[in-house]
């Protein structure tokens, strides 16, 4: 009922001039009045309807002014909002970098003196992997492979292993890393022995054995070697859990960076890069090329042959001897 007497009031000019003209036409009609009383009656009701449609095109163009302005405080608020969204993009980005930055640090640590060989001691524990790049593999064929080898037996585990070593047959690669070691430190290391350009190529030779030597008495080993054309002077150990960098001297302090780091992934996925494009140990042939318990110098000279790795010229018997001796009675450099 309010809402009808509300309707009725918001059209009273039109319900007036509908009586004035009904009224009007009525008593025009029945010439109850006179024709000039019903022509000023006629003349009041165009009136009537002459406000009424004034008042309407004024309410319609104060509906469109309100609706521009209701569209322009519209429109600029959507503005703020996407000016505030981008900032607020800004800002998470920026959280997010730093989240992705401390989170990196955080899988990082520098480690020195005996706390490398822990370091290295853990890596080997229960790792399922083992990716090596550095000079001629000393340490990783003394300690790394045999105890990720024996590690692997006691677990009853494949053990998948990738060494790049600098190439023994250039001569030139072994002097430049015998000079570098010799520039590091003069003096001899664990084994006894100076760094020479002799010793480099024997030292990479012997890791070539080595691999050889643990493939054909261990099934599940899935081993690989590449041969380097430059010299580093850091080394890579890639374990499953972690990546250990490291100088050819115990001295300088080691980087450790954990797995679930972005830097190990690089890492892990650069060390299969330049294994991919080093000079190739054909281990295959290796397989069919069986060595004894004690290798003999005959059997050594054959493995070299068969893996594309032949000794030099002039390599007597007893320097084949001793790359025997250092392919299974490796002796720990940094002890």
């Amino acid at each position: 009922m309010k809402r009808t007497s509300l309707r009725l009031v918001r059209q009273i000019d039109a319900i007036v001039a509908l009586l004035l003209a009904v009224v009007t036409s009525t008593l025009g009609l029945l010439d109850v009045v006179s024709p000039k009383i019903a022509g000023n009656a006629t003349l009041a009701t165009l009136a009537v309807i002459s406000f009424a449609l004034l008042r309407d095109r004024w309410n319609k163009a104060s509906a469109d002014r309100s609706t521009e302005m209701s569209v322009a405080m519209a429109s600029q608020s959507l503005t703020q909002i996407e000016r505030r969204m981008a900032s607020l993009e800004a800002a998470s980005s920026a959280v997010l970098k730093m989240q992705t930055t401390v989170e990196g640090i955080a899988h990082i640590r520098t480690v020195r003196g005996a706390d490398i060989a822990a370091a290295f001691s853990e890596a080997r524990q229960h790792t399922d992997r083992w990716l090596f790049r550095g000079g001629t593999g000393t340490y990783t064929r003394a300690v790394t492979l045999p105890e990720c080898i024996a590690n692997a037996r006691r677990d009853r585990r494949a053990l998948l292993v990738r060494i790049e070593i600098i190439d023994p047959t250039s001569s030139v690669l072994c002097e430049a890393y015998s000079r570098f070691r010799h520039a590091v430190s003069s003096r001899p290391d664990g084994t006894g022995e100076l760094w020479t350009a002799d010793r480099t190529m024997r030292e990479s030779y012997a890791t070539i054995l080595s691999a050889c030597y643990h493939q054909q008495r261990f099934q599940f080993l899935d081993i690989s070697i590449g041969l380097s054309t430059v010299m580093s002077t850091f080394r890579f150990d890639l374990s499953a859990s972690r990546v250990i960098i490291t100088q050819d001297d115990p001295q300088f302090p080691a980087m450790v960076v954990s797995n679930g780091s972005p830097l190990f992934d690089g890492y892990a996925n650069d060390l299969r890069t330049t294994m991919a494009q080093a000079k190739r140990v054909d281990l295959e042939a290796a397989a069919r090329t069986p060595l004894s318990d004690e290798p003999t110098v005959t059997e050594a000279r054959a493995l070299f042959v068969a893996v594309g790795v032949p000794l030099p010229k002039g390599f007597d018997d007893v320097s084949v001897r001793e790359v025997i001796d250092k392919a299974i009675r490796a002796k720990n450099p940094y002890e």
